[in-house]
């Protein structure tokens, strides 16, 4: 099979990638749950293209991210949901409906300000025709959380959450108070390693990821950016480490753990003042 610039070549790939006995045995083991975080990972491989204004991984990337649309049509395909046809003439329909003056018969044009105005007017009725068609509702009051995106990556929505319920008032008032919490659940993921239970070592390792991005919320610290931070010096000294093992002619497969660990550590160090100098120069100390 060979390349195309037709999305339809993408199709046919995908369909031969899921078709039972012939197919790629990992493909066909898939479904919605175990491709998503997949999805969440190809939208990042996006960002940082962008961010890096490179537009040949950016083409590229964006070519994954397309594979992983047309790999959840074909899943819904296979189970006479929907097809990829159905999903492109869904958005084309839908951005078709939000630019009135753009598409429609109309003599004017709107302003900016007006044409957000009739996005979000647009939106709402969409919001109540997709509630209209769904079967009714229990009694219960809708939560307050309710109104929380469920599709944000976890660490937003976290914060979102938190945030949301420190409104009324469910919230700590002290970060000594989040990091009390964050003893607590330590000790309770120490209680389940005894135990070697895996499922709920997941469940109390959430529990302490969650109160962490609290004690971010609550210094004022955006949990992702700073995660992101500490990805970028993890990488700077794990370099460090390489670097100083090659010069003496060896590798990380032949270091032990203890001199890694001592490598570290003089990365860590030969950081520090580097550190100190740039807080002087900004006139304090950090």
């Amino acid at each position: 099979m060979t390349p195309s610039r037709d999305i339809s070549r993408l199709l046919e790939i995908m369909a031969a990638l899921r078709t039972p006995v012939t197919g790629c045995p990992w493909d066909l083991e898939q479904d919605f749950a175990t491709i998503a975080p997949y999805t969440i990972e190809e939208a990042y491989e996006v960002v940082d293209a962008i961010s890096r204004n490179d537009l040949d991984d950016l083409r590229e990337e964006l070519g994954d991210l397309l594979l992983q649309v047309v790999f959840h049509a074909r899943m819904a395909e296979e189970q006479n949901a929907f097809a990829f046809g159905d999903v492109v003439e869904a958005i084309t329909a839908k951005m078709i409906r939000r630019h009135p003056h753009v598409f429609a018969d109309s003599a004017g044009r709107l302003t900016p300000g007006h044409v957000k105005e009739v996005w979000d007017q647009i939106k709402a009725e969409e919001k109540a025709e997709r509630a209209a068609r769904r079967p009714p509702e229990s009694t219960v009051p809708k939560s307050l959380l309710s109104s929380i995106k469920a599709g944000q990556p976890a660490l937003t929505r976290a914060m979102e959450l938190q945030r949301k319920a420190s409104t009324v008032g469910f919230d700590w008032n002290d970060p000594r108070a989040v990091l009390h919490k964050i003893r607590e659940e330590a000790d309770e993921i120490e209680a389940a390693l005894d135990k070697g239970d895996a499922e709920e070592l997941a469940s109390e390792t959430g529990d302490l990821l969650f109160a962490l991005v609290n004690l971010a919320r609550h210094v004022g610290a955006d949990p992702e950016t700073a995660l992101r931070g500490t990805n970028a010096k993890f990488e700077r000294r794990f370099a460090y480490i390489e670097r100083a093992l090659a010069a003496k002619g060896r590798s990380l497969e032949g270091a032990s753990l203890a001199e890694m660990d001592a490598l570290w550590n003089e990365a860590k160090g030969e950081e520090k003042p580097a550190l100190s100098s740039s807080a002087k120069a900004h006139g304090g100390r950090r």
